[in-house]
């Protein structure tokens, strides 16, 4: 009775001593290894205007992309994906707007900086100015603005558009498509400028 006290005693022991080990291993850095969207826990939205005051919210559902240990990340965008809530509007805006036959994907690329986020802690913050292009029809267009980047778990981080950033159209040579779902939708006008809004999950 004695020796099997002592071996439960010895099993207690040890898993204590594992558990407090255990406790005192950090996470390895977020700049350690590279990292992947996860599309089922991200979202890409936008808010288009027609007739000059009657907004409407859109998303695409469909969202890949990579950040590398040196900071390169890109981010793609099935525009197959797009969903307008109202399927002959989702029909036009994949086969008229983006082409998508010919221009399936659009691209965000940005290079960080790691030194950023190199001592971020799991459930910390930290605000970052991003700068990117956004690339479409083999046309580029900046990207800026403010996200906010919080690592929510060892190998997860997700990164939230503190503000929405505002893309233009015309900047991607989007107007002619624009001009015929106007006249297809017999719309008096739609706003040529969208605000777009993310937040993209990223595991590692």
């Amino acid at each position: 009775m004695a020796k099997f006290t002592n071996f439960i005693a010895a099993i207690l022991a040890f898993s204590v001593v594992t558990a407090c080990t255990s406790a005192e291993v950090e996470a390895p850095p977020v700049t350690e290894g590279a990292w992947t969207v996860d599309s089922e826990n991200s979202k890409l939205s936008y808010v288009s205007v027609k007739a000059g005051d009657v907004a409407e919210a859109n998303v695409f559902e469909s969202v890949k992309g990579t950040v590398a240990a040196d900071g390169t990340a890109q981010i793609d965008i099935d525009l197959a994906s797009v969903n307008t809530g109202v399927d002959i509007r989702n029909e036009r805006m994949r086969e008229v707007f983006f082409n998508v036959a010919e221009n399936p994907i659009a691209t965000v690329s940005a290079k960080l900086d790691p030194a950023n986020f190199e001592k971020l802690s799991v459930g910390e913050s930290v605000g970052y100015a991003l700068d990117a292009t956004l690339t479409l029809k083999g046309l580029e267009a900046p990207v800026r603005t403010d996200v906010t980047v919080t690592r929510i778990a060892d190998d997860r981080i997700l990164v939230v558009s503190d503000a929405p950033a505002i893309i233009s159209a015309e900047s991607l040579d989007l107007t002619g498509g624009l001009a015929q779902l106007q006249e297809l939708a017999g719309l008096p006008s739609i706003t040529p400028v969208v605000p777009v809004s993310f937040s993209i999950a990223f595991s590692r």
